[in-house]
């Protein structure tokens, strides 16, 4: 819960341009959504990218709010703090009135373009075995201590964040688990955070409608490790030595660097390694010995994702067999991966891969097991990077025996010209292109046999489907079950 204090007290973390009233007046919480306000709030009007909060300060004061911070003053009689970015002090405000959580706990971060979802779980799964109270907060929603909370985004608004990690501070949470996503760093939704490690997994396309840049979208990811100073100690930066980022991301570092990877000369090694439908094993060769690890997901990148949450229970001083204990444990992530069993003779696995890269991973690691055609169903999100979806296509044709190019999230876009825009880049492999998500997957259902696998790509966990600004039901895990059940499949999982 937050703490009331005077403003005077709430803004003097920040650097504050002017202010205007009463800066003694108690403030009791904060806001940025006129629609949320509670009496005694602080109300900070952020510009967005639709609408300006400014626009929306009469209606928080008639509310309840008792006090603004605004980028310019506003014929209001109400105190008034003026900054020259709202949304960049927003998580230093925040944390300042829920008390600072992340000084009470131990907060780890993890960015990258793949694979933030499934290291947050791994380790969730490992301070749990070490007797911890977790909480976790990404793509899927926040976890406090098991108890589940939905979520929008992979990082949360600032405020949110702050509310969460105040939360999980209040029922004794001592780890903390986030994903960090390029837009979190660059908007400021974790400003306010001090971080004992963070993780990099890997840089590849995505979200260059918003960065422009991949040097741009680097330095986004860059600033955790950049930033992990503070009060507690030691930090460490674990980062993925294999990848082409790995020098600048070490050299931005201001703790210091473990590496880990497969090829290259790293901290962690990752050697002997076995990808089966089952999973994956491998042998971690590390300053302390070595160590073998299995994990259930298949899959190189699995490894990879193994070895990075395997290198922080390590460093944070766990015993290397409990951790590996651990990983050994968990069954999987939701849409990761996910394998759909209803009986059926044939394979059908959905997994959230939505960038050029993490399609060409799961396209490569279930050709691995396949022992007939590869059929795979994706699509490309609208109003996202136009310049990944030929890309996409060329990835999904490096091993498939079989395409089914549909609607992602449409979103304000015409689908059908998504669908071209896909296909330009597809060569050497047969394909058809249903707009219909839902035909999509009974199509590759019905066109399946023996020893076949149907991979239902870009999606993954989420349960709905964006068509201009509608938001519709709609789970590739239950439609595929749906579909299986409606040729004769089992009633039940097997």
């Amino acid at each position: 819960m937050p703490t009331a204090k005077s403003l005077a007290e709430i803004i003097k973390v920040i650097e504050v341009m002017a202010s205007s009233g009463d800066s003694q007046i108690i403030v009791s919480g904060i806001s940025m959504d006129s629609r949320q306000v509670q009496p005694g709030d602080l109300y900070a009007c952020v510009p967005g990218f639709k609408v300006d909060g400014h626009d929306f300060a009469v209606k928080a004061i008639a509310t309840g709010a008792v006090a603004l911070v605004v980028d310019h003053f506003l014929p209001i009689d109400v105190p008034q703090v003026k900054v020259s970015n709202v949304r960049q002090v927003l998580g230093q405000l925040a944390a300042t009135v829920y008390d600072h959580p992340s000084e009470q706990l131990e907060l780890v971060g993890v960015t990258g373009t793949n694979g933030k979802t499934t290291i947050t779980y791994l380790i969730e799964k490992i301070g749990t075995k070490h007797g911890k109270k977790v909480g976790l907060i990404g793509t899927l929603g926040a976890r406090i201590d098991g108890r589940e909370i939905p979520g929008e985004r992979t990082t949360p608004e600032a405020i949110e964040v702050q509310k969460l990690l105040g939360d999980m501070v209040a029922v004794g949470v001592s780890l903390a688990v986030m994903e960090v996503s390029s837009h979190a760093m660059d908007l400021g939704r974790v400003s306010g955070c001090e971080f004992d490690a963070g993780i990099f997994t890997n840089l590849t396309q995505d979200h260059l409608d918003y960065h422009k840049t991949m040097e741009d979208y680097l330095a986004a990811k860059s600033r955790l490790f950049s930033g992990l100073e503070g009060k507690k100690q030691p930090k460490v930066s674990i980062l993925n030595g294999d990848d082409s980022s790995y020098s600048k991301l070490s050299q931005a570092s201001s703790a210091p660097v473990v590496s880990y990877g497969i090829h290259n000369e790293v901290d962690y090694r990752a050697e002997d390694v076995e990808v089966t439908s089952e999973g994956v094993r491998f042998v971690v060769r590390f300053h302390e010995g070595i160590q073998e690890i299995r994990y259930s997901t298949p899959g190189v990148f699995s490894v990879y994702n193994a070895l990075a949450a395997f290198v922080w229970g390590v460093e944070r001083g766990f015993d290397s067999a409990t951790v590996a204990e651990a990983l050994a444990e968990i069954p999987g992530v939701p849409g990761r991966f996910e394998s759909i069993r209803l009986g059926q003779p044939f394979q059908v696995i959905v997994d959230y891969a939505h960038t050029p890269d993490g399609l060409e991973n799961v396209v490569r690691t279930a050709r691995g097991f396949t022992k007939g055609r590869l059929i795979t169903v994706f699509g490309c999100g609208g109003d996202r990077d136009k310049g990944k979806r030929p890309i996409m296509g060329e990835a999904a044709s490096m091993g498939s025996n079989f395409l089914i190019v549909t609607s992602d999230n449409p979103r304000t876009e015409e689908p059908d010209q998504i669908i071209k825009e896909v296909l330009l880049g597809i060569s050497g492999v047969d394909y058809v292109a249903l707009r219909d998500r839902r035909e999509a997957i009974w199509s590759a259902c019905r066109m399946a046999k023996a020893g076949d696998t149907i991979l239902i790509a870009g999606k993954g966990h989420e349960t709905y489907q964006i068509f201009g600004t509608e938001i519709h039901p709609f789970d590739d895990r239950e439609v595929a079950r749906e579909a299986l059940r409606g040729l004769g499949y089992g009633q039940v999982d097997c």
